[in-house]
C-alpha cells in the first residue's frame, strides 16, 4: 500500500472515530443513533423509569401486558403528575396474542351540567382563563382512568394477581415518595401561576410556596391515601366512595360542573379499533373519538402512491407531499370527527380509498396549496354511527398501545380537596365555540360542540403495526396534543419506507401541519436552511420551530426480542427481562 493510500486510510477512519459512526455489513455509513433497550420476554416503554420498572415487575410476577399496563398508568399517576393521571382519562389499544384486537375508550365525559354555550361570556365571546375551558374547576371532565383500568383488568387480565397488587406499588411511591428529577422540580415552577391559584395544587405541587429542588423527596400523603381506597375497595370507589364525595363538594364549592351522579354515572366504553395497510403492512389504531387513527390512516393512503422511500426521510419533496396530505385530512378532522354516540362520523367513507385518492390528486408536486382554499372533503350519503404514552409486550407476545391524559401540563391546575388527585381540562377539546381554535390551535366543527354525558374529540393515537406475515412489529404511540397524530405517522413511515428501527424512527426530525394556522411546524436543526427555503419558494408557510411531540414504543425483531425506545425528546425509560 503506498504512503498516499495509507495516509486516506487512516484520515477516514479517524474520521468515522471523530463522528461516532459504524459501518454494517451491507457497507452504508450511517450517524450513530441511541440504541433501543433490548428484552428477551417482555418490555414496558414508558416516560419514567420507575413506572417501566413496576410494569416489567409485574409481569415477571405473572401478570400479563394488561395487568402490567394498569399499575403503569396508575404509577404514572404518581411519578409523571404534569400527564399521568387518575384524574384524566385516554384509550387502551390491545392485540392478544392469538391475533384478536379490541380497543377500550375511557375518555373524560362532559357533566351532565354542560352544554353548547358553557364557555361563552355575556358578551357573546369565548371565556379565557379561569373560568374558562383551560383553567379551574369548570375545565374537568368526568375523570374516566380509573374505571377504563377496572374495566381492562376484569376482562382481560391474566387472573393471576389480584386487583390490589396493581395499584400497590403507586401507593408506595405516593406514600414514602421519590426523589425529584432537576426537570420535575423545574416544571413545578413553570407552572407555578395556575398552579398557585388552587390551595391543593399549591401545598403539593409548589411546597407550599417554598418550591422544591432537584433531588428533594417527593412524597404525596393525600393521594396515597386515595389509591389506599382504591387498592382496598376497588376502582368503584372513586365514582361513589369517599373519593367520589370530595371531588363533588369541592366542585360544588368553586363553581364546577362535577357532581356525585356524573361520577357515579361514568362508563368506559369497549370500541372496535380501525384497521389500514400501507405498503402490505396492516395498521391497527384507535377509533373516534379519537381523530389520530383517522387521520394517521387518512394520510398513509394518500401518501402509498408517491416512493417515498426515494425521496428520502427529510427532503424538501417528501416535506411538500407529507404536509399536503396532513393539510387534507386535518381539514376533515374538522369537519367530521366527533365522539360516534353523539354525531354521525362517516368513518368508512373517511377511509375509502377513491375518496382518499380523490383528495391526494388535488397535490401539486410544485406547488403548495392554502388551507382557504383546501376545505373538507364531501361525503356524500350516511352510514350508521400535553398526555403520556407508554407501550406493554408481555413474554406471550400480548401488546397494549396506552395513551391517556389530562389536556395541558397539569390539566385545570385544580387538585382536588383532601384526595391529591389532579384534574383535567378536557373541555377544552370540546369546541367551545365551532370554528374558534382550543388550546392548541385546532379548529373543531359543529359536531364536537359541548353536550353533557360527551366525549371530547381527541387527537391520541395508539397505535399497533404488524410484519406482512401477521406478527406483530412495533407498537408506539406519543404526548404533545395534535402533534401527537404526526409523531406516530412520521414514526411509522419512519420504519416502514426509511428501514429505520424503532428508536431511530422516534428520534429522526420530524414536520408538522394542521390545516389552521396554515403553516409547517419545524424542529430545532430538524430542517436545512436549504430545504426550507426550497418548500417557501413553493409557498410553504414556517411557524414558530418547536419540538413536535415526543413518542414512545417498542418494536419486536426478527427474532422475537423486544426493543423499548423513549423518544430523545422527552424522558423516561424502557426496561425489560
Amino acid at each position: 500500500m503506498s504512503m498516499k493510500l495509507l495516509k486516506k486510510f487512516f484520515a477516514f477512519f479517524t474520521l468515522i472515530s471523530l463522528l461516532g459512526v459504524f459501518i454494517p455489513a451491507n457497507g452504508k455509513i450511517f450517524a450513530a443513533w441511541a440504541e433501543p433497550v433490548r428484552a428477551k420476554n417482555a418490555m414496558v416503554a414508558s416516560q419514567h423509569e420507575l413506572a417501566s420498572k413496576i410494569g416489567a415487575d409485574i409481569m415477571k410476577r405473572g401478570g400479563n401486558a394488561v395487568d402490567a399496563a394498569i399499575a403503569v398508568g396508575l404509577a404514572l399517576a404518581v411519578v409523571y403528575p404534569e400527564a399521568g393521571n387518575i384524574g384524566g382519562g385516554g384509550f387502551m389499544l390491545i392485540r392478544f396474542k392469538d391475533g384478536r384486537t379490541t380497543s377500550i375508550d375511557y375518555r373524560e365525559m362532559a357533566p351532565k351540567a354542560a352544554n353548547r354555550d358553557i364557555f361563552i361570556g355575556k358578551d357573546g365571546k369565548v371565556i379565557s382563563g379561569e373560568g374558562g375551558s383551560t383553567v379551574g374547576y369548570r375545565a374537568s371532565g368526568v375523570p374516566g382512568t380509573p374505571a377504563g383500568f377496572d374495566y381492562a383488568f376484569k376482562k382481560y387480565g391474566s387472573g393471576k394477581l389480584k386487583w390490589s397488587e396493581l395499584v400497590a406499588p403507586a401507593r408506595k411511591l405516593a406514600q414514602d415518595g421519590y426523589v425529584l428529577s432537576y426537570r420535575l422540580a423545574e416544571l413545578f415552577k413553570a407552572y407555578k401561576n395556575n398552579l398557585e391559584k388552587y390551595a391543593d395544587s399549591k401545598k403539593i405541587f409548589l411546597n407550599g410556596g417554598k418550591y422544591y429542588a432537584e433531588g428533594d423527596l417527593f412524597k404525596q400523603p393525600e393521594l396515597a391515601q386515595t389509591l389506599s381506597r382504591i387498592e382496598q375497595q376497588g376502582a368503584t370507589e372513586f365514582y361513589t366512595g369517599k373519593t367520589a364525595q370530595l371531588i363533588a363538594a369541592d366542585m360544588k364549592a368553586n363553581n364546577g360542573l362535577i357532581t356525585l351522579e356524573d361520577l357515579k354515572n361514568y362508563k368506559p366504553k369497549e370500541r372496535v379499533p380501525l384497521k389500514g395497510n400501507y405498503r402490505g403492512h396492516e395498521v391497527i389504531t384507535m377509533p373516534p373519538p379519537s381523530s389520530g387513527g383517522l387521520v394517521m390512516l387518512q394520510v398513509l393512503e394518500m401518501l402509498e402512491p408517491y416512493d417515498i422511500k426515494k425521496m428520502t426521510y427529510n427532503s424538501a419533496e417528501k416535506y411538500h407531499v407529507l404536509a399536503e396530505a396532513l393539510r387534507r385530512s386535518f381539514a376533515d378532522r374538522a369537519e367530521f370527527m366527533a365522539d360516534p354516540d353523539f354525531a354521525e362520523v362517516p368513518v368508512n367513507k373517511l377511509l375509502d380509498a377513491d375518496y382518499l385518492s380523490a383528495r391526494g390528486k388535488t397535490i401539486d408536486l410544485k406547488k403548495a396549496s392554502s388551507s382557504r382554499d383546501i376545505g373538507h372533503g364531501k361525503i356524500i350519503g350516511n352510514e350508521p354511527m400535553d398526555t403520556t404514552h407508554y407501550t406493554v409486550v408481555d413474554a406471550e407476545g400480548n401488546v397494549v398501545s396506552n395513551t391517556y391524559t389530562i389536556n395541558d401540563l397539569y390539566g385545570s391546575a385544580v387538585t382536588a380537596k383532601g384526595t391529591g388527585v389532579l384534574l383535567n381540562d378536557e373541555m377544552d377539546d370540546f369546541a367551545a365555540r365551532p370554528g374558534t381554535p382550543n388550546l392548541f390551535g385546532l379548529i373543531q366543527g359543529e359536531r364536537n360542540k359541548v353536550e353533557g354525558g360527551k366525549r371530547p374529540l381527541s387527537s391520541m393515537t395508539p397505535t399497533i403495526v404488524m410484519q406482512k406475515d401477521g406478527k406483530p412489529w412495533f407498537a408506539v404511540g406519543a404526548r404533545g396534543g395534535p402533534r401527537i397524530i404526526t409523531a406516530v405517522l412520521q414514526t411509522v413511515i419512519n420504519m416502514i419506507d426509511h428501514d429505520m428501527n424503532i428508536q431511530q424512527a422516534m428520534d429522526a426530525p420530524r414536520i408538522h401541519h394542521q390545516w389552521f394556522p396554515d403553516e409547517i411546524r419545524a424542529e430545532p436543526y430538524g430542517m436545512s436552511p436549504d430545504t426550507q427555503r426550497i418548500l417557501e419558494s413553493m409557498g410553504h408557510k414556517f411557524g414558530n420551530v418547536g419540538y413536535n411531540a415526543s413518542a414512545t414504543g417498542i418494536e419486536i425483531d426478527e427474532k422475537g426480542v423486544r426493543l423499548g425506545a423513549i423518544d430523545s425528546r422527552s424522558d423516561g425509560l424502557a426496561f425489560g427481562y
